[in-house]
């Protein structure tokens, strides 16, 4: 008698209300262009409206995937993010009330930099192999912040993923086995005590190539498949070229095929328009991969998550047959063109504007147009809306 085959039965997207370009960040540097469009790969930015945070993200990707299933079988929620909105509370909660959710599931938020929604991927299926009739809602959503002036800057971006896991998964079966590595090493953190992240960029690179070279070896340990097998590899993407810089490392590596480059281009678009949106970066590139590839269904696909610190997964899965039926491609697109471009001006004052924290009532000016928004700030505890709720007064 065989088990269930959990895997991810619907995907869904999320972004800001503004986005920086590229060149508008290069003309106030004073630098060519092609150092971000070429070099970073990266030809805009998402920056969230000063109502927008991790939560209001998380449930605009999120509210199409119930809307579609509905609610009855979630049993847990699982938040991956390393921009906490709050030291004790799980971002979950505050997405839970939005979203009016059953009372009957857990809600855990997890952490370890970029990794943690493959982590909480896995325990998502964990669970549903012990319980097939159960759903999970697996959500990933962060704000990449450095310093302005940094060699890290143009790297930022900001994004929510929200991905239903199922027992009989519509879009992608994951396979039982993956490759993992863990070491601690200090390329990328963000004390306490920092609103923005501390990183050693050398470092980081060299440390996500070999984690994910060591993280293939312990795949290969538990399977027979050869890279040259997958059909297309979506990796964690801080800046679109370190995937390219990634796979080439695993690559020469391992002594495969050079024209296994190309299994990674469907892949990066998103993160090109984007920037970087930690937890939720590996599964825009798949969202991204499966909008752009000709028909995928019944090819194994590779997903390589890293997260600074460090942890390293290798994991894959089946595309499954009329997967397309079940993508939301269209939606996934206007949430990237249907930024508003804002000024370098405008993203100075986004970047530096810093939420009050004296208790007292604070009311957050309405500029975005997601459904969801943060309205303010009263006694230390964030204030929700519904777009729902803000139109019956």
């Amino acid at each position: 008698m065989t088990g269930p085959h959990p895997g991810i039965h619907d995907l869904s997207l999320a972004t800001t209300h503004y986005r920086l370009d590229h060149d508008t960040l290069a003309r106030h540097l004073g630098v060519d262009p092609a150092k971000f469009h070429d070099g970073l790969g990266q030809d805009s930015m998402s920056v969230p409206a000063i109502d927008e945070d991790i939560v209001t993200m998380a449930a605009t990707a999120a509210a199409p995937i119930l809307a579609r299933h509905g609610t009855d079988r979630i049993r847990t929620i699982l938040f991956a993010t390393e921009t906490g909105a709050d030291q004790s509370k799980a971002a979950g909660l505050y997405l839970h009330g939005l979203l009016d959710l059953p009372t009957t599931c857990r809600v855990v938020e997890l952490k370890q930099a970029c990794y943690s929604a493959t982590a909480a991927l896995q325990f998502a299926t964990a669970l549903i192999s012990r319980e097939p009739r159960q759903q999970v809602l697996v959500l990933a959503s962060d704000i990449a912040a450095y310093e302005l002036g940094s060699a890290a800057e143009p790297t930022q971006g900001a994004a929510a993923v929200a991905m239903l896991i199922s027992a009989d998964p519509a879009i992608l079966r994951l396979e039982p086995h993956s490759g993992l590595y863990s070491g601690d090493v200090s390329d990328f953190w963000r004390p306490n005590y920092r609103t923005e992240a501390v990183v050693d960029g050398a470092t980081s690179i060299s440390a996500y190539q070999d984690a994910v070279q060591a993280a293939w070896s312990d795949y290969q340990r538990h399977n027979n498949r050869e890279l040259s097998e997958f059909a297309a590899f979506c990796y964690h993407q801080p800046f679109t070229k370190m995937a390219h810089k990634a796979h080439r490392h695993l690559l020469d590596s391992t002594d495969a095929d050079a024209g296994l480059e190309a299994a990674i281009n469907a892949s990066t678009p998103c993160n090109r328009a984007i920037g970087n949106s930690y937890t939720a970066s590996s599964y825009i590139a798949l969202a991204c991969l499966l909008d752009h590839r000709d028909d995928l269904a019944g090819q194994p696909v590779a997903i390589v998550s890293y997260g600074s610190g460090s942890v390293a997964e290798f994991l894959s899965g089946i595309v499954q047959p009329g997967y397309r039926r079940h993508l939301r491609t269209t939606a996934n697109v206007q949430a990237i063109t249907r930024r508003t471009p804002i000024t370098y001006e405008r993203y100075r004052t986004l970047h530096q504007a810093r939420f009050p924290t004296d208790g007292a009532d604070h009311d957050l000016p309405q500029e975005s147009a997601a459904p969801y928004r943060l309205a303010g700030i009263s006694g230390h505890k964030r204030i929700y809306q519904s777009r729902k709720a803000d139109d019956t007064g």
